[in-house]
């Protein structure tokens, strides 16, 4: 579009000012454009291919952790009777050689205690003092005129956190109060008055020598089984102590009934497992294969040369050789049961070895999903630590055990542990977040060590790479910049190309002026020159 009045009118220059000012500053500006464009193409599609790696990996090690935690890869208990009984493996149990009988005698029990109905949950019950004695001790439950009712009453014993519930049970009869304590014997409780008292609260005493008080629908009992014979007694009706490695449900007593408990070792489930695994592991690297493959003219991936990237293709790379467990005979790495790495970078997996493997070391195969912990002494038991620890060999000094009232103390790499009762838990911040050990007695120095298995070595990787202060993130950092020097950098051609317009502008403006000038002065001597001529003629 013509925009130049002397254009139109034929005058000055005869030039499209306008039209060629901006002709002149969009070809000085259109490489620069253009290079940014490619920058920010550059970019994105490398925070996007950053983020697309970064989830994979995240997707395989949790896929992972889910089919090991589901307990396939790992020989599981069996029982006979499934109505009477259910077990389960423990984390890091070895129970290939597991054969025992199994009898329930009878079941845990709660105490149960009801009082005689009132007409509604709302009526008085009366003021004072109710002691609530449980194994923990004596605790006072005050009733006064904020809770003078069976729901206030209800309410108070719950505030209590005794380990005693109660609650209201309304039928035609009236309303009720109603307790119930925990399984066991230890777990029985007592509720008692000051003597002489004629309140009301009378009526929900309970204990020995009361009369008219609460009555007992159900009596604290403990469980009872035999172990291959060997009658023994529980508080619950679910144990771990009994059984190595196995957690025993109960579920019905049936007296005279024998239940076997076996061991089914998932052989089939191993072998898919590890195809499943090396399938899963050479799509992330071809992934990562893409992201990073060499080439020049924007041909190469879009994280070639990355620091992230090469740091997770050596930490993959050495997965197949590393150890994972230490304890006992047998392989202790997937190339020792047939991962191998190609020459690729790609794993394929011999079945043959593997099933050889399984063969003459089963217990050490499962151990590469289900992986140990243990303590060096029997002063310090390991209470949780699996999947919620990270793996590796902790030090645990200056053990004492819990006495007259102080909680057990001791220290983990140096670090102090919280004491809870008898147990130490690992503070906030150390490397042992997670760890809880329960201390029987004394030592000076006991070690624990928590194997990493297949799944805590995948785990530790993706932790690297995806920490705050891993490859990951500074490369994300890096790319974050790049993006915000973009900006900046297209905000800066748009300011030069602005002022290089406004400069060129401003000079054909002014040589549009000039010729304006001459031009009139060129008309000028033209009609001097002609007027001279014609005089002449």
């Amino acid at each position: 579009m013509t925009s130049s009045i002397g254009f139109q009118l034929g005058i000055g220059s005869g030039l499209d000012i306008a039209s060629l000012v901006k002709s002149l500053a969009d070809a000085q500006r259109a490489p620069k454009d253009a290079r940014l464009e490619q920058r920010q193409t550059l970019n994105d599609a490398r925070i996007s291919k950053l983020a697309e790696v970064s989830g994979a990996i995240n997707s395989f090690a949790t896929a992972l952790s889910g089919l090991i935690a589901g307990g396939t890869l790992f020989t599981q208990p069996t029982v006979s009777d499934p109505d009477l009984v259910s077990a389960k493996a423990l984390p890091g149990a070895r129970l290939g050689g597991l054969a025992a009988e199994l009898e329930v005698i009878r079941l845990a029990k709660a105490q149960t205690l009801e009082s005689t109905p009132l007409a509604n949950r709302t009526d008085p019950v009366g003021q004072g003092t109710l002691t609530l004695t449980t194994a923990a001790g004596p605790v006072d439950i005050v009733i006064d005129s904020s809770n003078d009712s069976l729901d206030g009453m209800a309410r108070a014993i719950n505030a209590a956190n005794r380990g005693v519930t109660a609650s209201i049970v309304t039928d035609s009869n009236g309303s009720r109060l109603v307790l119930k304590g925990q399984t066991g014997t230890a777990n029985a409780f007592t509720l008692s008055v000051p003597g002489g008292t004629s309140s009301g609260l009378e009526r929900f005493a309970f204990g020995p020598g009361v009369t008219g008080g609460m009555t007992e629908a159900q009596a604290a009992q403990d469980a009872e089984v035999k172990l291959d014979g060997v009658t023994v007694t529980r508080g619950n009706n679910s144990f771990t102590d009994l059984v190595p490695g196995v957690q025993i449900d109960l579920k019905k007593a049936l007296p005279g009934a024998i239940i076997s408990l076996g061991a089914s070792r998932p052989k089939a489930e191993i072998e898919q497992g590890l195809s499943d695994f090396v399938a899963a592991y050479n799509e992330l690297m071809t992934l990562v294969k893409e992201a990073t493959k060499a080439g020049v003219n924007g041909e190469g991936g879009p994280l070639q040369g990355d620091v992230g990237m090469r740091a997770m293709q050596r930490q993959l790379g050495a997965l197949s050789t590393t150890m994972l467990t230490v304890a006992g005979e047998g392989p202790h790495s997937l190339a020792e049961v047939g991962v191998r790495t190609n020459r690729d970078g790609t794993l394929s997996l011999d079945t043959f070895r593997l099933q050889e493997a399984l063969t003459t070391h089963p217990d050490a195969v499962e151990a590469l999903f289900n992986p140990s912990q243990w303590s060096s002494s029997a002063a310090v038991s390991i209470q949780s630590a699996m999947g919620r620890v990270k793996p590796g060999t902790y030090t645990i000094t200056d053990i004492v055990p819990a006495s007259g009232g102080n909680p057990a103390s001791g220290m983990v790499n140096g670090v102090a542990m919280t004491g809870v009762d008898t147990n130490l838990v690992a503070p906030s911040g150390s490397a042992a977040l997670g760890l809880i050990l329960r201390v029987e007695g004394a030592a000076s120095s006991v070690t624990i060590t928590i194997e990493a298995g297949l799944g805590g070595a995948l785990n530790a990787i993706r932790d690297m790479l995806r920490d705050r202060n891993g490859p990951f993130a500074a490369a994300s950092e890096r790319l974050q910049k790049e993006r915000t020097q973009i900006e900046d950098d297209r905000a800066s051609v748009e300011d030069r190309s602005s002022a290089y317009y406004n400069q060129l502008l401003k000079t054909f403006t002014a040589m549009e002026r000039q010729v304006s000038s001459f031009k009139a002065t060129q008309s000028y001597l033209d009609q001097q020159v002609k007027m001279w001529t014609n005089s002449r003629d």
